[in-house]
């Protein structure tokens, strides 16, 4: 079922698309984290993000 209001879609998007990915242990952490919540690594990437056709 597609999401039709465009709030809730641009809201949607980010929640899923803008977090932190720990290079150490692969976990998902928070778009303003510093540290891994889990490992407490200072070693993060951004989430991988592609336009969709």
């Amino acid at each position: 079922m597609p999401i039709t209001d465009p709030f809730k879609k641009a809201l949607a998007q980010k929640h899923r698309l803008f977090m932190k990915i720990c290079r150490e242990c692969g976990v998902r952490n928070a778009p303003t984290a510093v540290k891994c919540r889990k490992c407490r690594s200072k070693n993060l990437r951004w989430k991988k993000r592609e336009a969709r056709r």
